[in-house]
């Protein structure tokens, strides 16, 4: 029997994929786990393998077609029989690539009839003017980059009819890719989980001067030490203490699902919007491995090279606002899961300690949960358990080393 096969849900928000390369053609054997075709999101690329033993009956999107998760883009006709391998070698189940963006000089190239780009780079050539096909690429395999078409956008045989709509003194400009995705997963988390933030003050005078002791043993590991993986490892045994913290809501089956591991997704700015990268057992990390991997996931994160594997999988979330600049924050919550973690800037403030007005270190901690799991007391117990391992940090002297 035929089997048709569908885009599939690739996850973390991504809703639509190109078409970069089949590595089947109509009338091959194929077998299960094999891959069958290359997609580009605008988070990653990857290799989806067949879920099927079988031939290649049709092949239904073309390599530069943009699909959406749950079209059929080709038909096997299934069989139990073993067959050989075709001549690609068989790669493991959806292999995530990265997607390098190397800066360099920019030219423009002759037309072509397919482009290999992200569809976040086609939404740029788009935005800017550019036509993408006369845009020579510099990337892997051809791959034109962002700074390909930022380069191009000056030739004049480049320009095409912007996405960017100017009327009167108004700009408007299509809400795509990873905005887009942002914007949505956003409102479904505001829509849907009841939104409490409690913001509390910390010293962190004893935390700067723990960091300042562990400064040079973290270069000497080739890592830079920050207060984020200190921040962290400070969240665990409040995590522990307090269990319907790390926890996600199933809202289909009204299940309140208690994580016994600790990942944290750590929000990360990048060019193309917000992602959430995840680090994971935090609780079996020191703060130098946690620095490394959180150091190693922003670049992955920034030069758009993020595997699937990357940004899922988190029980909890924190988001660091400080080290641009903000003061205090209520962050959204990363739906499923119920509670968001916000670090603000550190500032000197005059305080009130052993009866003395003392010049010290704060920081104001942000917490927002989900009111349908944790209640108001529930949540500010577990910022008070935090603030306190914050403000003494030797507490931590144990999991750190």
């Amino acid at each position: 029997m035929e089997f048709e096969f569908k885009l599939p849900d690739i996850g973390e928000g991504v809703a639509e994929g190109e078409i970069l390369r089949w590595m089947v053609k109509e009338g091959d054997h194929v077998q299960e786990d094999q891959s069958l075709v290359e997609v580009i999101t605008d988070k990653v690329n990857v290799q989806i393998p067949s879920p099927k033993n079988g031939v290649v009956s049709r092949i239904l999107a073309k390599e530069g077609q943009v699909v959406k998760v749950g079209q059929v883009i080709l038909a096997v006709q299934a069989s139990d029989e073993q067959f050989a391998p075709v001549s690609q070698k068989p790669m493991p189940a959806i292999a995530a690539q990265s997607l390098p963006v190397p800066p360099q000089t920019q030219q423009l190239a002759a037309p072509m009839d397919r482009v290999v780009a992200t569809p976040a780079t086609r939404r740029l050539a788009r935005e800017l003017g550019v036509e993408i096909t006369r845009v020579k690429g510099t990337g892997p395999s051809g791959r034109v980059t962002d700074d390909d078409v930022r380069g191009a956008q000056a030739g004049p045989s480049a320009i095409v009819q912007s996405a960017t709509v100017q009327l009167g003194n108004e700009e408007r400009v299509p809400l795509r890719g990873v905005r887009k995705a942002v914007a949505e997963r956003m409102t479904k988390s505001s829509n849907i989980a009841a939104h409490v933030t409690v913001v509390d003050d910390v010293d962190v005078t004893e935390l700067v001067l723990f960091r300042e002791a562990f400064k040079g043993s973290a270069e000497k590991r080739g890592v830079r030490l920050t207060f984020l993986p200190l921040i962290i490892k400070a969240v665990v045994p409040a995590l522990k203490q307090f269990p319907y913290v790390n926890a996600s809501l199933d809202d289909a089956k009204g299940e309140i699902v208690l994580k016994k591991y600790y990942n944290m997704g750590v929000a990360t700015d990048t060019e193309q919007g917000l992602v959430v990268p995840v680090v994971r057992d935090i609780d079996r990390k020191d703060i130098f491995q946690l620095s490394g991997e959180i150091e190693k996931l922003a670049e992955k994160a920034r030069a758009g090279q993020l595997s699937l594997d990357d940004v899922r999988g988190s029980t909890f979330t924190i988001t660091n606002i400080g080290s641009i600049g903000g003061l205090f924050t209520t962050p959204i919550i990363n739906y499923p899961e119920v509670a968001i973690f916000g670090i603000n800037r550190i500032t000197k403030r005059p305080v009130v300690k052993d009866g003395k007005i003392q010049v010290r270190d704060m920081m104001y901690l942000s917490l927002s949960f989900d009111h349908r799991v944790l209640d108001g007391a529930y949540a500010t117990r577990f910022l008070e358990v935090l603030i306190d391992t914050i403000q003494d940090p030797k507490k931590l002297l144990a999991e750190i080393l």
